[in-house]
């Protein structure tokens, strides 16, 4: 099968890095594809980023004239778009931070998720609210590590595990890596904090294999029914 992976920001070198860590977590025979919006934010950190980055994500698959696909990943924790994801294509489509909290109920009673700045945390939370999952969140913790900061490996270590002290403090046994950038980080923390650290990325992968494996997809009965046909302008018009 063919899993696209859709990154958030405009930032290649992070999508490759996603790539990476999806194709380390997907199975034998599943093929990852990165994609990157060809406009919008550099990374996406704040309300206006998301919404932008939200747009951008949605002309980047409508506009997608590669191979076929058989699951859409979208690689942004806690922006929008997936709604519009949903009704815009007709193949499972798995958001990292959906996919990371649901696995994080499944290993513990509450987990907390660390991320990158503080005013990520609003965003994070109304996310896990409409994905249901929030009552069980103990906690959000930025690192005070802007998105394009992830590349100083040791730097993210160190930030993360301090951040990850307060989550546990809050009531955290299951901790959540709060960024896309973090991928692969739960390997070099998670024995560190003898917890279970769980990657969104990885858990989208597995999440989307699962549903293509079982023949399921989203359901076009009420809220994700097939967008109405209109005139849409993607961007701004021409003028003549």
């Amino acid at each position: 099968m063919r899993i696209v992976v859709t990154n958030c920001n405009t930032t290649q070198e992070m999508t490759e890095e996603i790539v990476r860590g999806a194709r380390v977590a997907a199975g034998p025979g599943t093929t990852v594809t990165g994609l990157t919006p060809a406009w919008g934010p550099e990374s996406a950190e704040g309300w206006l980023d998301s919404y932008l980055s939200a747009a951008a994500v949605l002309d980047a698959l409508r506009t997608y004239d590669g191979p076929s696909y058989d699951a859409v990943v979208m690689a942004g924790f806690g922006e929008h778009g997936r709604e519009g994801v949903r009704e815009l294509v007709d193949v499972p489509v798995v958001d990292i931070t959906e996919a990371a909290a649901h696995l994080a109920c499944l290993l513990g009673r509450r987990y907390g998720v660390v991320t990158t700045l503080e005013r990520s945390r609003g965003q994070i939370e109304d996310s896990l609210e409409t994905a249901g999952v929030v009552r069980n969140c103990a906690a959000v913790v930025g690192t005070g590590l802007k998105v394009l900061d992830l590349g100083d490996d040791e730097r993210t270590e160190t930030a993360f595990l301090a951040a990850a002290e307060r989550a546990c403090a809050a009531g955290a046994e299951v901790l959540v890596l709060g960024c896309a950038g973090m991928t692969g980080l739960q390997r070099a923390v998670g024995e560190k904090l003898g917890l279970p650290v769980v990657d969104g990325v990885a858990a989208a992968v597995k999440l989307a294999e699962s549903l293509v494996a079982l023949g399921l997809t989203t359901s076009r009965v009420g809220s994700y029914a097939e967008a109405l046909p209109k005139r849409r302008v993607w961007g701004r018009p021409e003028r003549g």
